[in-house]
């Protein structure tokens, strides 16, 4: 942990108070802003590598492997259940090392899983136990959100918090879509053959280069480390042991917000990575990769919008509501599911957006509550035991970026469950009814806590 002044550290930010109003404006918003944006370029590159397999996977068995749709929907979902792991260490990593320090190393390790999917495609004896180990290396992609969420926190004023993180969060997200947009493009291009990859012709004519939607993103993770090294800041103030963060576990509120994060953003990135091969398995004369990225692209547009609004309106409000459509959209997702002759594709596909849409909201204002709530009732907490002005914010900042980094962990559970629950009733059922049951449940019961918990009685200002 450094503690070198700013003059001898040009990136050390020794003396920061967002909360003033002159320095904000005189200072503050400009040296913010420049990490924030930074932040996002290297948030929405983690969430491509992190997403990486749900455009993969639909595709594996087009270059010469042969894997169940079991075991393609295991891959989709290995990064998220491995992300949400290793988001509760990238929650505390910001806080020792700092945030400069910490975006540079965890942006430049995301090579190695790109590089290593790339060859193991091109050889299509790899075993699937391969597959796995890189699956689950993507899922440091995914952690990087934690530790990116908790660092944007300490640059901004708090009545500034739901719109910076909503735009961190949500032009972050946005790299799934990117993504999803970026790989069904490049895989028919012949761009790395200079470096041995070769194509696998198609039953329609074609050509396809696999490997270039996992290699596409390694220089691309370079330029954003670079950038991130040159104009990052650490901020001295923000430094703090694990001890000091692990209370927040304590906290009842931490695992409560916890449960509405999983079932907004766990919706979000569950759905965008079991979205691709569900419609596949539902609708398969749909060539589904050429739409599955306008439902993550949607999805972090709203997120970031979702913030915003709920730093007008307040985050409760908007949650609440929020759930209420996700638990409508859930039901009618049943009536366009095939069977019996009946089925849509048309009508599945825009009630799928519109989960998508409402899953984006709804990881904006979960958000916006986390800030506002754990700043609070820190803030009540320290100052009801005697603690200063000075060290109520302190401790507030701490608590709020550590409660922030935990709860992101608990959401991305969703990621693994989503494409798990979809594979696993398929296997049993045939259908992915018995799944969307459980979604449908499970936003009902968010419903209740958010009206029983935070809407009866004035949480947030």
């Amino acid at each position: 942990m450094s503690h070198q002044s700013e003059k001898s550290n040009q990136h050390l930010l020794s003396n920061w108070k967002p909360e003033n109003a002159q320095f904000w404006e005189n200072k503050g918003k400009h040296i913010a802003r420049r990490n924030l944006w930074i932040s996002v370029a290297c948030l929405l590159l983690a969430f491509c590598v992190w997403m990486l397999f749900s455009a993969i996977a639909v595709n594996l068995n087009k270059v010469g492997f042969n894997f169940s749709t079991d075991q393609l929907f295991m891959l989709t979902a290995l990064p998220s259940l491995s992300g949400a792991i290793l988001r509760v260490p990238y929650s505390f990593m910001v806080p020792i090392f700092g945030g400069r320090y910490w975006t540079v190393l965890s942006t430049v390790i995301l090579v190695v899983p790109c590089v290593w999917l790339g060859i193991a495609i091109q050889n299509t004896a790899t075993p699937y136990w391969i597959f796995i180990i890189i699956a689950l290396l993507c899922g440091f992609a995914g952690a990087n959100f934690a530790s990116s969420m908790g660092n944007i926190s300490f640059f901004f004023p708090k009545a500034r918090q739901g719109s910076a993180l909503g735009i961190n969060g949500g032009l972050g997200n946005l790299g799934v879509s990117v993504m999803q947009l970026v790989a069904p493009l490049v895989i028919f291009l012949p761009m790395f053959t200079f470096l041995g990859v070769h194509g696998v012709p198609q039953e329609d004519g074609s050509t396809m280069w696999l490997a270039n939607a996992a290699w596409i993103w390694a220089p691309l993770l370079i330029l954003a480390t670079i950038a991130a090294f040159l104009g990052m800041n650490d901020i001295a103030s923000s430094k703090a042991s694990i001890a000091s963060q692990l209370p927040v576990l304590k906290r009842f509120h931490l695992w409560l917000l916890s449960l509405l994060y999983l079932a907004t953003f766990g919706s979000f990135i569950g759905f965008s990575a079991g979205f691709a091969m569900l419609s596949k398995t539902q609708f398969p004369d749909v060539n589904i990769l050429h739409l599955a990225f306008f439902g993550p692209l949607i999805g972090a547009l709203a997120r970031s919008a979702g913030g915003m609004i709920s730093d007008r309106l307040g985050g409760v409000r908007v949650t609440l509501i929020n759930f209420v459509f996700m638990a409508i959209f859930s039901a009618l997702i049943f009536l366009t599911l095939p069977g019996s002759g009946s089925g849509s594709f048309i009508a599945f596909y825009l009630v799928f957006m519109g989960l998508f849409l409402t899953a984006g909201l709804g990881s904006g204002s979960t958000f916006q509550m986390i800030a506002i709530i754990f700043r609070q009732i820190t803030l009540d907490r320290v100052k009801k035991q005697g603690g200063s002005d000075e060290q109520a914010q302190h401790e507030a900042v701490t608590e709020t970026a550590a409660a922030l980094g935990f709860i992101s962990a608990i959401g991305a559970v969703g990621g693994f469950f989503i494409p798990k629950a979809f594979g696993t009733s398929l296997a049993m059922t045939g259908s992915p009814v018995g799944a969307m049951k459980v979604f449908l449940v499970f936003y009902i019961v968010c419903v209740l806590v958010t009206w029983l918990v935070y809407g009866r009685k004035s949480s947030q200002k």
